[in-house]
């Protein structure tokens, strides 16, 4: 059963894990599908099972996927010795997921472990913007901003499994879809985040998310979102929010910051005091010179605390942010870069851009990030504290992970120059993403 606290916070319970499909194999393959537990979901009000899926494949790679925010629980992923660590943060239980990965408060709505993120991912300055002759205003839950769909965003749905599992002889896995309803993250007067109420987003949305993974270590992940109106236009912004440490997860505090990170990209987004893009510079500003020049491979922490470096922020828009560095404002790397156009020295599988590279020295273990998306949002975990515990039973802080969130770029609707996030009525949206894992090198 799962009961609503007298603080009005969800409370989940969770049952052991039977297994409910059996594991089916094709060229040592496999997909199993468990139930994880029950919670309520917050469009029906009722209390709905949640499940968890294992895909495995025939090199040692395993992903465990839940059907509670399309969350990506853990990724076990082989090193250089062939020793197999989980390399995302993540929880236990589903009364963790519940309970700490983007709970309905007004503050920093959480960490968003391996959530899948929407309505729209990243901020929207205000929580406004104006689409289809009309405002539509969004709960404040980032300092005065809308931060990942507000206070209860796609991460806080149980999703549906539509059709059967993939089990193909290239690649297993499934699709879970969620129907977003015209005025999703709504509010009455008054109501957390709403103090003048709150319209939501407009149009129905229908959104199918595919996971995969395969014998080339790839784990892929396509969305496809269906705007069901005939009359509404709506935005759309979807993303992946893993955090990942290829140490593993339970690796020694700050072990993240000793990995190297390259991002194929010439400039990136600088942000005001709140963390949005500064008005006015669609194409950015250019990373060279700077401690977010990631052209080639950087330690993450080997920058990152060096506020007096230059990052090429003109001094004109000073008073947006009160001339401080842009590493203080974000406590560290949490921003757009804009990624470069795409050439034949970086299109790989699916025909997709390049977007990072990532790689533990330790073990070897080496992440690519593909997609075909304009911008990824690298984000060095500032505000992990030490508060949260991971599903090893340890606690995570700073430098316990990092996130490629392949996406458009933050505050689109209000930015006309940025690429657009609009979706028409009756349009659809697809996108795919690709993060694939070996230990062969460096890079």
């Amino acid at each position: 059963m799962a009961i609503l606290t007298a603080g009005g916070a969800i409370a989940a319970t969770s049952a052991p894990a039977a297994t409910v499909q059996p594991p089916r194999w094709h060229g040592a393959l496999s997909i199993t599908k468990q139930y994880f537990g029950s919670t309520i979901e917050p469009y029906t009000g009722l209390n709905t099972p949640t499940y968890r899926y294992t895909l495995t494949n025939a090199r040692g790679m395993q992903v465990e996927l839940l059907s509670y925010g399309a969350i990506t629980q853990a990724i076990d992923v082989p090193g250089r010795s062939g020793q197999t660590a989980d390399v995302v943060l993540g929880f236990k239980t589903l009364q963790d997921y519940v309970t700490y990965d983007s709970p309905p408060v007004t503050v920093n709505g959480g960490p968003y472990f391996g959530e899948t993120v929407g309505r729209y991912a990243n901020r929207i300055a205000d929580g406004t913007f104006k689409l289809n002759g009309q405002t539509y205003t969004l709960p404040i839950n980032n300092g005065v901003n809308d931060l990942h769909g507000g206070l209860v965003g796609f991460g806080d749905h149980i999703w549906s499994q539509v059709g059967a599992l993939i089990d193909t002889k290239s690649e297993v896995g499934v699709t879970l879809q969620l129907v977003s309803p015209n005025g999703d993250s709504s509010g009455a007067v008054g109501s957390p985040g709403c103090p003048d109420g709150c319209t939501g987003f407009p149009a129905q949305l229908t959104v199918d998310v595919t996971f995969t993974l395969n014998n080339q270590n790839q784990y892929a992940i396509h969305y496809q979102a269906v705007n069901d109106s005939s009359t509404l236009s709506t935005v759309v912004n979807l993303t992946n929010h893993s955090y990942f440490n290829l140490a593993g997860e339970n690796s020694p505090a700050g072990s993240a910051y000793g990995q190297y990170v390259q991002i194929n990209a010439d400039n990136y987004s600088p942000t005001d005091t709140t963390q949005i893009p500064l008005p006015g510079l669609p194409d950015g500003v250019p990373v060279a010179g700077t401690p977010f020049d990631f052209r080639t491979p950087h330690t993450i922490g080997s920058r990152i605390d060096d506020v007096s470096a230059p990052d090429n922020v003109p001094a004109s828009y000073d008073s947006l942010t009160n001339g401080e560095s842009q590493l203080l404002i974000a406590q560290g790397y949490d921003h757009n870069w804009i990624l470069n156009a795409q050439t034949p020295q970086t299109t790989g599988p699916d025909g997709l851009n390049l977007a990072a590279r990532a790689w533990d020295p330790g073990s070897g273990r080496e992440l690519t990030v593909w997609t075909d998306q304009p911008g990824v949002q690298f984000y060095s975990g500032n505000f992990l504290t030490g508060t949260l515990t991971g599903i090893s039973g340890d606690t995570y802080r700073q430098g316990a992970g990092y996130t490629f969130e392949t996406q458009h770029f933050p505050n689109s609707p209000n930015n006309p120059d940025f690429p657009s996030t609009v979706l028409g009525p009756n349009d659809t949206f697809t996108s795919t993403t690709i993060f694939a894992f070996s230990s062969n090198g460096f890079f």
